[in-house]
């Protein structure tokens, strides 16, 4: 699916990110389970990642991240009237983590609602801000990916505790008519492959009880290998899809955010886009996995950084449970 073009355009006018201070380093994760960090480093690229806090959730987490990204905006609380959280770990599962955050940050103006795409979630939810605003609804969106991914791993599987962390990125999106803000955006799904990727317990199929709490079906369960092979070849195929659409190839972006998955699948995208890793703007082998937060956070770092600067083209890729995947052009 791609976007239909709009006269009003949506720009981001503000990052923030916010990391907990724990970090969870390989040389711990090998006192915790058989592993060791020769064999993550050799196939997830991770070197440490973040633990939130006992108590600390996830609209704690969006609270941080979103306060500094009003202050770069130039905005108060008030003036954001829509608010969105991706997220896979919400505080509960109603009332949904927006509601949480709106009322940590005094947003009271705001209409507030979460999505859930997995690691594609931050994509999703700018992508469904940018219509409200560009239709004239609202003016002002907050959009925030927030994870506290370490309450739902299995600290028992190497193959997938290693993998992740937490922490939440934010952006502050604003309608006008200066600059081209997001080009376009190029979205997927495949609910058929759904089991490679998923976590089965606390919905309404696998419902929490003694059994499925003893069958460990409240962490993450992944199909490593079949979620390398689609992750390369849908966020290789988004990432060329949304620049044909536009008139566009690769040597017109400046900066790459992708999702920070796995850095062989990361190496895997680049190559098959050809050769453009100096692109790329990584910080997996810090923070680890962070599902919906990992563009937000790595995107944040990235302006903060100065490597991303007014009139920069930045190219989003994303990949995840779902499966769901996509692709969006923004000049910054």
């Amino acid at each position: 699916m791609s976007t239909p073009p709009y006269s009003t355009s949506v720009r981001v006018i503000g990052t923030g990110s916010y990391l907990p201070e724990k970090v969870l380093s390989n040389a711990d994760l090998e006192q915790m389970v058989e592993t060791s960090d020769e064999w993550i480093l050799t196939r997830t690229g991770i070197s440490e990642r973040r633990i939130a806090a006992t108590g600390e959730t996830a609209s704690d987490m969006a609270a941080a991240a979103a306060r500094r990204a009003l202050e770069s905006a130039g905005v108060g609380p008030r003036d954001i009237d829509l608010i969105i959280v991706a997220t896979v770990t919400p505080d509960m599962l109603f009332p949904n983590t927006a509601c949480f955050l709106q009322d940590k940050i005094g947003a009271v103006n705001a209409v507030c609602f979460d999505i859930e795409a997995a690691c594609s979630g931050f994509l999703y939810a700018v992508e469904t801000a940018r219509h409200f605003l560009a239709s004239g609804d609202r003016r002002t969106a907050l959009v925030v990916g927030s994870e506290k991914l370490s309450s739902f791993t299995d600290w028992e599987d190497r193959s997938t505790c290693v993998l992740f962390g937490d922490g939440a990125g934010a952006a502050v999106l604003r309608a006008g008519n200066h600059g081209r803000g997001v080009i376009g955006t190029v979205m997927g799904s495949d609910g058929a492959l759904a089991e490679l990727l998923n976590l089965p317990g606390g919905g309404s199929l696998h419902p929490a009880s003694a059994e499925t709490i003893g069958l460990r079906l409240h962490s993450i369960k992944m199909t490593g290998n079949e979620v390398f092979k689609h992750a390369v070849r849908c966020m290789y195929e988004a990432a060329v899809s949304v620049l044909e659409r536009h008139g566009m190839t690769i040597d017109d972006v400046d900066w790459i955010v992708p999702h920070q998955a796995n850095m062989r699948i990361l190496k895997a995208v680049a190559t098959r886009l050809g050769d453009c890793w100096g692109k790329f703007c990584v910080n997996l082998d810090r923070v680890g996995n962070m599902s919906g937060a990992s563009v937000p956070v790595a995107l944040d770092e990235a302006v903060r950084g100065g490597r991303i600067r007014e009139g920069h083209t930045v190219l989003f890729v994303v990949f995840g449970g779902g499966f769901t995947w996509g692709a969006m052009l923004v000049e910054w």
